[in-house]
């Protein structure tokens, strides 16, 4: 996860694998979010700001990195390496501080999940611009849907 401290130069890839969008809800596609990177317990999506994410001051309207976060923070649980087998979760709880306003250009959400069990879990996520600063940050706790809870396939008790 970046800070202030970090190397603000870390490169991202600029589109995402074609596969991994198809994923996305209609609403982060509103949003022209996309998933930039995906693995077991991590996750970064991105979301290129322009004046349709502007509230009324004029700056990126916090539901979209509360948006953002929910997804990342999701997602981060829900990689399976497995072609043609999904994880999906619910969002049971997020926490969120704003630390600085978004203006124009990319923002990212990194998620990476800190721990939980068979049904639960809590992950992390910060969100930063295209320099590294940092924007808001967040924990998430997430409920796996029934059925997913097991991505090798084990079959799951009602």
């Amino acid at each position: 996860m970046n800070d202030r401290t970090s190397n603000p130069g870390t490169p991202h890839p600029a589109t995402s694998h074609p596969e991994w969008d198809k994923l996305l809800s209609n609403f982060n596609k509103l949003l022209g979010m996309t998933i930039l990177e995906w693995s077991e317990g991590a996750a970064t999506l991105a979301v290129d700001l322009d004046e349709r994410h502007q509230n009324r001051s004029g700056v990126a309207h916090g539901g979209v990195f509360m948006t953002m976060m929910d997804a990342a923070g999701g997602y981060a649980g829900c990689y399976c390496p497995h072609p043609g087998r999904v994880r999906r979760t619910l969002s049971l709880s997020l926490n969120t501080s704003f630390l600085a306003a978004g203006r124009r250009g990319r923002v990212f959400a990194r998620a990476r999940v800190r721990g939980g069990g068979t049904k639960i879990y809590v992950s992390t996520i910060e969100v930063s611009d295209e320099t590294g600063t940092l924007l808001a940050i967040g924990e998430g706790v997430y409920r796996y849907r029934t059925g997913s809870e097991k991505p090798e396939g084990v079959p799951v008790d009602s």
